[in-house]
């Protein structure tokens, strides 16, 4: 066999790690499957009607949304998101202080290539986002974790983390948070734990990046002002997504920050795509201009709080008894378990038996062994039917581990 790929692969080549979602896919489809595995919003509560209104554009402006757009973004849904952001984030923010992305997830491609050097330490919430952790990893960075409890990230314990790290010689670039309906923790950061994170931001001059991909999708409580909003030195990069509260296939995240991150960032998406869809921009841009998003948001928590409720409910009866416990989240689309004494490993292996899949907890944490008991699992896309008899597969499957 030719060696000539394997001999010239990069470094980052040869030690990239894929995402365990998307490699577990085939488990998941199997034909019979409950899959709480995934975090896909419920194809039911796709606007598809109501975006397809917006398909003249291509008629009333074809010749140019088809051609190159600026990577900077759309300009009209750029005002649109500043003007809409406005109340979260404290101000109306300028053209020049806001990025929009191919999905949030390019904007955290486009910050690690922008602030991470191999061999640098980001702080992130132990737990955290798998696919973040991935990003950041596969420029090179190392971890830094922070325990959490229902009030997200336990903020206090950072300035003894980061004094720590730096007497070792450590360079700590960032600190990577989810501020709302965290994923997988479920928890949601308490209004004095933000100030406290900007307090201590400004202390030791490291940036933070706020991933707020859920904030607007909240079921109960009232919204909290984000981080960025208390940042008075612009130390705060904010990125939201039309992925969670419009459609993912419309690939359209943004990113709100001081000036100077954002061009470093735009300089870099000219590298890696040019320019996000014109036509997938303007035709988002053309939804919302019509009052359809805000429109939108309470039918996909009137869709969604159901769903928890029921999965709440169900954890209750069928797993509680085992010792299982977890966050209620006032938001997003998580449930994390935390299940004492159990492998999730070998639990996954015996639930997929039983025709129930979830994703185990080691690939969101920063050190595995933190999520050997631990367990991630999806509301929003199964019906609430189905979700009853999901977690009693998946407590048969606890309780043959138990016997």
């Amino acid at each position: 066999m030719s060696t000539v790929w394997e001999d010239n692969y990069s470094y980052t080549a040869r030690n990239v790690r894929p995402s365990p979602v998307r490699e577990m896919l085939a488990v998941i489809k199997q034909p019979g499957m409950i899959s709480f595995a995934g975090g896909m919003p419920a194809p039911e509560v796709f606007p598809v009607d109501k975006f397809y209104e917006g398909a003249h554009v291509l008629k009333d402006d074809g010749k140019n949304l088809l051609q190159y757009g600026t990577t900077e973004g759309y300009a009209p849904l750029k005002e649109f998101l500043a003007s809409f952001t406005a109340e979260r984030m404290g101000r109306t923010v300028a053209t020049d202080e806001m990025l929009l992305t191919t999905g949030s997830q390019q904007a955290l491609e486009l910050f690690a290539s922008a602030l991470i050097d191999r061999g640098d330490f980001v702080v992130t919430e132990n737990p955290s986002y798998l696919a973040a952790l991935t990003t950041f990893y596969n420029h090179g960075a190392q971890f830094l974790g922070i325990p959490t409890d229902n009030e997200g990230m336990k903020v206090d314990l950072l300035p003894g983390v980061i004094e720590k790290a730096r007497a070792e010689g450590k360079k700590v670039k960032f600190i990577y948070t989810i501020v709302n309906f965290h994923n997988p923790g479920g928890s949601t950061m308490s209004l004095e734990r933000r100030k406290k994170l900007v307090e201590i931001s400004q202390r030791y001059d490291i940036p933070i990046f706020e991933d707020d991909p859920y904030g607007y999708v909240r079921y109960e409580g009232d919204h909290l002002p984000s981080i960025f909003s208390f940042d008075d030195k612009g130390g705060t990069l904010y990125a939201g997504s039309f992925s969670k509260i419009l459609a993912p296939g419309s690939r359209i995240g943004w990113v709100t920050g001081n000036k100077e991150i954002i061009r470093k960032m735009v300089v870099f998406k000219q590298a890696a795509d040019l320019c996000s869809s014109p036509i997938c921009q303007s035709l988002v841009y053309e939804y919302c201009r019509k009052g359809y998003l805000s429109e939108h948001l309470p039918v996909i928590i009137e869709t969604y709080r159901p769903k928890r409720d029921k999965m709440e409910e169900c954890l209750q009866k069928y797993l509680a008894p085992y010792g299982v416990s977890w966050v209620k989240p006032e938001g997003g689309f998580f449930f994390w378990l935390d299940m004492p004494g159990i492998d999730s490993r070998e639990l996954f292996k015996k639930a997929v038996e039983k025709k129930v899949a979830f994703v185990v907890g080691t690939p969101f944490c920063v050190d595995e062994a933190a999520g050997i008991d631990k367990a991630r699992l999806n509301f929003t896309f199964v019906q609430p039917d189905v979700i009853e008899d999901g977690i009693s597969r998946l407590a048969e499957a606890i309780g043959e581990m138990k016997a």
